[in-house]
């Protein structure tokens, strides 16, 4: 027997003001819409629907009823946020879930029971999970969706039907528990309808030529029965918080506190879908108008919202908001999370949170374009590279450990090789000299400690050159010069520029 379940957020438009700013939770709230004197209350948390705060309700209508109210403009981006929260809460418990309305989920749990228990189990789990994303659900469950979604909107906070009840259970439930369509409820009072046990004895045809489809669709809920197909919902590709903002921040200290509630609400959701980040858009509305849009790339997925602040903060510093902030959405890219095996005989890497602070703070200091992995090309130009985002998992150019040691005449060449007389040291930067030649071969040297340096001996040219076809390209003759002082260098001679330097010591 199937059995599915109904999550339900109650007064949603306001849980999701609380989703943002938790400290609401305490005291009588209202979601309200439109410009004084106008204003009107759209939901209310528990707190305010106890003091008697319902829809509808003017504002100064609300105040009157409860003094203390805290009133709070609806935000869309609140409510975006929040019921994608709830899904992915879902989606953690089910791989199948629905999504029905703003605040409102069916999940089904076909198959759970041997993985999670039976369905108070399961109705625990979901309220939990929901929990774990800052909303507070009502959970019902049942063999349809129809008779779920009513156990979840009276009762108990966690109502489970017993299977084959479902009409006994949904009989004795007053029809003015339930919200209806407009000019319905009215009709089913002048009918003499109390209870959903009374709708569900009326013929159905008879109901469907008096009130149409919605007359259908009511006495279905009431005999607790589904017509529609179970449509699934899937994740989307990118995942986005958001926040509006009741005034104007002009400073990032000011704004590190709306940053960290934004990030811990999207963290807490990656949690529930055991995801981490591997990218975050952060996108700033601006007072002028505008909007400002930059895209961070994580040296390593994240799953803690701590280190993505500090890093977000660095971003920030590095390259200010061109005007007051009024609005503040950040969406990431994620990565499922998967458990990665150390590899034997290779130091550790570094934790996460660590190297991404630490790149973070390397761009802020010397650019974003100077940080990265360097990659040789395919080019005889000395010092031919470029930057590749840094990847820790990448192989860092050790020998493998599979390989075995050499020995015998192989290793003897080796050491040699390795005990070599000499050792080259590039000197970065080049050091600039003037250089007098004799016959075309370098004879003294000007620029060094000593005002004039005589060259004893020199083997050379060695000429290379390249990117003819370009607008860059580079001709250079290299020699091995030996000074008078003993010491021995690489000298350069770029042949476009007519310029020397000494490109290395030999030492």
């Amino acid at each position: 027997m199937s059995r599915l379940a109904c999550v339900l957020v109650e007064g949603f438009a306001a849980a999701a003001l609380e989703r943002c700013e938790p400290a609401l939770r305490e005291r009588p709230l209202a979601a309200v819409l439109g410009a004084p004197p106008a204003t009107r209350v759209v939901e209310a948390n528990a707190r305010g629907r106890a003091e008697g705060i319902r829809p509808g309700l003017s504002d100064a209508e609300a105040v009157v009823r409860c003094p203390t109210l805290v009133r709070r403009p609806v935000s869309a981006e609140a409510e975006a946020a929040a019921h994608h929260a709830l899904l992915d809460a879902c989606l953690a418990v089910s791989p199948r879930i629905e999504d029905v309305a703003p605040g409102c989920v069916h999940v089904d749990l076909a198959g759970l029971t041997r993985l999670f228990g039976d369905d108070e189990t399961l109705a625990r789990r979901l309220r939990r999970q929901a929990r774990v994303v800052g909303l507070e659900a009502r959970v019902g469950i049942a063999a349809t969706r129809a008779a779920a979604g009513v156990a979840a909107r009276v009762g108990p906070g966690l109502h489970v039907i017993a299977p084959g009840g479902e009409r006994a259970a949904l009989a004795a439930v007053p029809l003015a528990a339930l919200e209806w369509p407009e000019g319905v409820s009215a009709t089913f009072r002048r009918w003499g309808l109390a209870t959903l046990g009374d709708l569900a004895a009326l013929p159905r045809d008879e109901v469907g030529a008096r009130l149409g489809k919605s007359g259908l669709a009511a006495h279905d809920l009431a005999c607790g029965i589904d017509r529609g197909p179970f449509r699934p919902w899937s994740q989307p590709p990118s995942w986005e918080e958001a926040q509006g903002l009741d005034w104007e921040i002009v400073t990032l200290p000011a704004l590190m506190p709306v940053l960290e509630r934004i990030l811990e609400r999207l963290c807490a959701r990656l949690a529930a879908a055991h995801m981490a980040v591997d990218a975050l858009d952060l996108r700033l509305a601006l007072a002028s108008g505008g909007h400002q849009a930059r895209t961070m790339a994580l040296a390593a997925p994240l799953t803690e919202a701590a280190p993505l602040v500090a890093l977000l903060a660095l971003e920030l510093e590095r390259q200010p908001p061109e005007a007051a902030i009024t609005g503040v959405s950040v969406s990431a890219r994620v990565l499922p999370r998967r458990a990665a095996l150390a590899q034997l005989w290779h130091p550790p890497p570094p934790a996460p949170r660590d190297l991404a602070a630490v790149l973070a703070r390397l761009a802020l200091l010397v650019g974003g374009a100077n940080v990265g992995a360097p990659i040789v090309l395919d080019s005889h130009r000395p010092d031919a590279y470029s930057l590749a985002p840094f990847d820790p998992t990448e192989p860092n150019g050790l020998a493998d450990s599979t390989d075995e040691p050499a020995t015998g005449t192989a290793a003897t060449e080796q050491d040699e090789r390795i005990a070599g007389p000499l050792v080259l040291r590039r000197l970065r930067p080049p050091r600039p000299v003037t250089v007098e030649t004799h016959e075309g071969r370098p004879a003294w040297l000007h620029g060094l400690s000593n005002d004039r340096a005589e060259v004893v001996t020199c083997a050379g040219p060695w000429r290379a050159s390249g990117q003819w076809w370009d607008t860059d390209p580079w001709a250079r003759d290299e020699w091995d010069i030996a000074l008078a002082d003993g010491t021995l260098w690489r000298l350069a001679h770029d042949r476009i520029t007519k310029s020397w330097h000494l490109d290395a010591l030999y030492d």
